[in-house]
């Protein structure tokens, strides 16, 4: 294990030294030099921001639309301050850390936006977008926990490892990860805000997945605070212990799918890497429906495109 001195050395940190600050230009400022003739490897570059694309593996999946407005009238005002860290991949330039300013500069109507290319691996570039979002606290918990497993079981790190990468502690990474462990309703509930991470961990301590949905749609209809919350499921937990005998284990909802609930949710990873986005299998026996979340008009166009073809 390294020492302690070197924890907060991370990927992540240099990536304040990596991307300069450079002075401020109005929306509709174009250039008419070439990239190639502007190329410098350690500079920032103007490319054209149909050539910049998204990368449909990076860990934050939603984006707050009014703090998008917010920083696209921002960026009509002053300019991008602050360029997108991209990888070249073939003609065009995948984003590696800065989607959130590549999609708020489409907003703006910009037509050329400012890039700094990096050349990462693909496991690289998933490692990076990850710590720049969890350094900006982009990330909801959720998304956070779905990213540090992902790592785990990419590059077979383990917690403590892990946590020395990112920069913290093995008991943050340890309580992200449990929260996978909660219902898909509850996790829609914390992705949109509604419950907190003290909320989530909260209901995980109740004995059943149906108990965890019923006390989180409770907790969101009366806005009960996450102490009211420990309190109701400490009081859960004697009530149950007093009622005698083990409860009888919740029905699988996945059991009348073929394989399962293991290849079901094997099935949601393919089509959440080959969509971009997260999707969702909600089985009612052996029917049931597919959500599929976009967070923006151009997201909803480019998913109906995907579809068709």
């Amino acid at each position: 294990m390294s020492p302690p001195a070197q924890k907060r050395q991370a990927l992540g940190k240099g990536l304040g030294a990596l991307i300069p600050q450079k002075k401020a230009a109005t929306a509709t400022t174009t250039t008419t030099e070439s990239p190639a003739a502007r190329d410098d490897k350690r500079g920032v570059l103007s490319v054209p921001i149909e050539d910049v694309r998204p990368n449909r593996n990076q860990p934050r999946k939603t984006f707050d639309d009014a703090a998008l407005e917010e920083l696209a009238e921002s960026i009509r005002e002053h300019g991008l301050m602050q360029p997108v860290l991209v990888r070249k991949r073939g003609s065009a330039f995948e984003i590696i850390a800065g989607e959130r300013r590549w999609r708020a500069c489409q907003r703006a109507n910009l037509k050329t936006v400012d890039v700094i290319v990096k050349d990462l691996a693909d496991a690289e570039v998933f490692e990076w977008a990850l710590i720049e979002n969890i350094q900006r606290e982009d990330l909801n918990p959720i998304e956070e926990a779905e990213a540090y497993k992902r790592l785990l079981d990419a590059s077979g790190m383990t917690q403590e490892k892990l946590a020395v990468r990112v920069s913290k502690d093995r008991s943050t990474i340890a309580n992200a990860l449990r929260l996978l462990r909660l219902p898909d309703e509850v996790r829609r509930q914390v992705i949109a805000g509604a419950l907190s991470m003290g909320h989530a961990r909260s209901l995980l301590s109740l004995d059943s997945p149906d108990a965890m949905v019923k006390m989180g749609r409770d907790v969101v209809k009366r806005g009960l605070s996450v102490r009211e919350v420990e309190r109701l499921v400490r009081s859960a937990r004697k009530e149950g212990s007093e009622d005698g005998g083990e409860k009888p284990a919740a029905a699988d909802a996945y059991a009348q799918l073929p394989g399962g609930e293991p290849a079901v949710r094997r099935v949601m990873e393919d089509l959440r890497r080959s969509l971009g986005t997260k999707v969702r299998i909600l089985p009612q026996g052996r029917r049931g429906k597919i959500e599929i979340d976009f967070t923006s008009v151009e997201e909803l166009e480019r998913l109906i495109t995907h579809l068709k073809g």
